[in-house]
């Protein structure tokens, strides 16, 4: 995996908080993984309202024209980490095959994705399919999830298609944020209300006719 600046909790409840406090430091950050290697950081120009504003629930404008394919976004949205990921053909291709493994591969839990992004693609849990859009926050604790993209074996699961896994009490999820079975976790990670002012920018927080 490329470099990271992701923040990487380990065990106890303490851990949970700290990688809390953590992340309130970040702003906007981009990440690499799915194998790119030594890719170029995007310029990310994103139009964010004051820190007071963020956390009473403020939308977040954020311009992905330069996200490559395999590099992910993180931002702050509500005192929470947002990822963006440009997800590969490869990755896009694997998502269909994992339906059972995981706890609800159709998306029917209401509470954990807007309706329309389900209505899109209850597998790919996008608007677009080549972007994803989750809250960074394992359903189980709260802890930040590490970003594991690339399809090969992993000491966590031989047959790893890609996902995020986290390191507090190894619940894994896969590149659509979709819970597996057997984990601690109990639900799929969360889709933010969004919507695309154009192809190249999102607003984070509020959904395609501005309800919040």
């Amino acid at each position: 995996m490329a470099n990271e600046t992701v923040i990487n909790p380990v065990d106890g409840e303490d851990s949970v908080n700290t990688g809390r406090r953590r992340f309130l430091t970040a702003t906007t950050a981009v990440v690499g993984a799915v194998g790119v290697v030594g890719a170029a950081v995007p310029f990310i120009k994103s139009w964010n309202p004051s820190a007071r504003a963020l956390l009473a629930g403020a939308p977040v404008t954020v311009d992905i024209s330069a996200l490559q394919e395999g590099q992910r976004l993180i931002l702050e949205w509500r005192g929470q980490p947002i990822w963006i990921v440009k997800r590969s053909k490869a990755i896009l291709d694997a998502l269909p095959t994992l339906d059972g493994d995981l706890r609800d591969p159709t998306s029917e839990n209401a509470d954990q994705q807007p309706a329309y992004v389900r209505e899109a693609n209850p597998e790919l849990r996008s608007i677009k399919p080549e972007i994803s859009v989750l809250v960074g926050l394992c359903t189980h604790l709260g802890c930040s999830p590490e970003m594991v993209a690339e399809i090969r074996p992993e000491p966590f699961d031989p047959n790893w298609k890609g996902g995020y896994f986290c390191p507090c009490h190894k619940s894994k999820f896969d590149m659509a944020g979709r819970v597996y079975q057997g984990v601690p976790a109990p639900t799929n990670l969360v889709v933010p209300p969004h919507y695309y002012a154009d192809d190249d920018t999102i607003v984070i927080g509020v959904d395609p006719q501005g309800a919040a």
